[in-house]
């Protein structure tokens, strides 16, 4: 069975580049008809926090990337992890290290002076024929594990290809602290072994690991997953995509007014295609999905292009649902919006104006407040011989009925009646009512407001108006 899994560290948010490495294992997982492993490499001790695993969780769900195992926690597997280590240590493919930090330190800055790669140079490295040194007194060793001097690892990457490492590159990396904790290399090779992961997706940054990892897989006589090494985002500048370019939480979208939809069909399209296809579901995108179509370069993050997406996803979402996620935004303005029904109906009237929930929450501001009309926007579209159509208008508006046709029929014929254009009754209407020139069709606009409210705002705003042109 296909198994894949998401591992990400709790030592900040979850943020673009692993959402889609998220999106990435869990649609390949979906298409194969596998399974979808969440994981959380806590074993830094320093910088994860629960804040930062329940940023995940959060981030995870509000996407929809539902996983069939976990979440599992490193730091709840030490026990496994040292029994893992004694076997390596009783078959000789792990040892003990006593060399201190300034000693290696030392020896770094000794190879870097001769031009040479740092690497550890196997001073505690048991060979035969050789004297290991006595351990020194109250030193706590960690362990290393004994990479093969000769040799090579050999892999297929699903994105990049076959690649070829020899051992001899490599140094005995340190698979356990001094403390018991594993290092990240060692941690994930148990993992994967134990959780039966079949396919490894993870970002490129990863791609020297995987040498490494291979080793000790070998060394435990586990089966090797499948890699697949996705290239890093960029900002649109070329540069390593960092907050300037939109490099922040998944949950900050949210709380920008993004829909979960329109993230997950943009981080599908940050390194990957189906023809020219740019707007897709979620299930459409599991169907099509094929791992070894991901690009082989840099994806380039384009909020303008998320930004757009957004706008059309906003577009054909049901108003209803519209309605109760701008909710929130409503209430950060101190707007509370008791009739559903009508917030359904304002949201339907105005989507097709904006490119996010925040400015569908600024759009609807004008039906649940008003904004006096200023002195100069008047003079410049209300002009004097208006001023008898509007108190025609403002009488027959108190007797009309309801409705968005006879609404707009009585602008219509109150326009004619006094010699007019519609323009020069619809736009100085809105300016009276809301404060501004720009609103949908006034004719449902009007219909929505309500006869009583609208009429409360005229005769608050027609004196200030009159005022204005005299």
């Amino acid at each position: 069975m296909v198994r894949t899994r998401f591992a990400p560290s709790p030592t900040g948010y979850l943020h673009i580049g692993g959402a889609r490495t998220a999106l990435f294992s869990w649609a390949f997982a979906r298409r194969m008809g596998g399974e979808f492993v969440l994981r959380i490499e806590d074993t830094d001790l320093e910088r994860s926090t629960q804040a930062s695993v329940q940023a995940i969780l959060d981030g995870m769900a509000w996407l929809g990337l539902d996983w069939d195992e976990g979440p599992y926690y490193q730091m709840q597997r030490l026990e496994r992890y040292r029994a893992v280590v004694d076997d390596l240590l009783e078959a000789g493919h792990a040892y003990y290290c006593y060399a201190s930090k300034e000693e290696l330190e030392a020896l770094r800055e000794t190879q870097k002076a001769r031009g040479e790669k740092p690497r550890y140079d196997g001073r505690w490295r048991p060979e035969p024929g050789k004297t290991l040194p006595t351990p020194p007194a109250g030193v706590t060793p960690v362990i290393r594990f004994r990479t093969p001097r000769d040799g090579e690892v050999t892999f297929h990457d699903m994105i990049k290809g076959p690649i070829t490492v020899a051992n001899a590159e490599l140094d005995d990396l340190v698979i356990m602290r001094g403390d018991g904790v594993p290092t990240y290399n060692f941690g994930v090779v148990v993992d994967d072994w134990d959780m039966r992961i079949s396919h490894v997706i993870r970002g490129d940054d990863h791609v020297n690991n995987t040498p490494r990892q291979i080793n000790i897989l070998k060394a435990l006589g586990a089966p090797i997953p499948t890699y697949a090494h996705v290239p890093m985002i960029l900002g649109q500048d070329g540069e390593r995509l960092s907050k300037r370019h939109g490099a922040v939480s998944v949950l900050q979208y949210r709380d920008e007014g993004y829909l979960p939809e329109a993230l997950l069909n943009y981080l599908a399209r940050l390194g990957w295609s189906h023809g020219d296809d740019e707007k897709f579901d979620v299930e459409q995108f599991v169907a099509w999905f094929d791992v070894t179509h991901v690009s082989h370069s840099a994806a380039r993050f384009d909020m303008a292009k998320l930004t757009w997406l957004n706008q059309q996803y906003i577009k054909e979402a049901d108003d209803a649902r519209l309605a109760e996620l701008v909710r929130p935004f409503l209430a950060a303005q101190g707007i509370t919006a008791a009739d559903d029904d009508r917030l359904a109906a304002l949201v339907g009237l105005v989507k097709e104006r904006v490119s996010t929930l925040a400015e569908l929450a600024d759009a609807l501001h004008i039906y649940h407040h008003q904004t006096l009309p200023d002195d100069g926007e008047v003079r410049a579209k209300l002009v004097a011989a208006a001023v008898p159509a509007f108190e025609s208008l403002r009488a027959a508006l108190a007797e009309i009925a309801w409705e968005a046709p006879a609404l707009g029929a009585l602008i219509k014929e109150t326009a004619q009646a006094h010699g007019l254009k519609m323009g020069q009754i619809g736009m100085p209407l809105r300016l009276v009512l809301f404060g501004t020139a720009q609103t949908p069709a006034i004719d449902q606009t009007l219909a929505l407001l309500g006869r009583a409210e609208t009429l409360r705002r005229f005769d608050a705003a027609w004196p200030r108006v009159r005022a204005a042109l005299e």
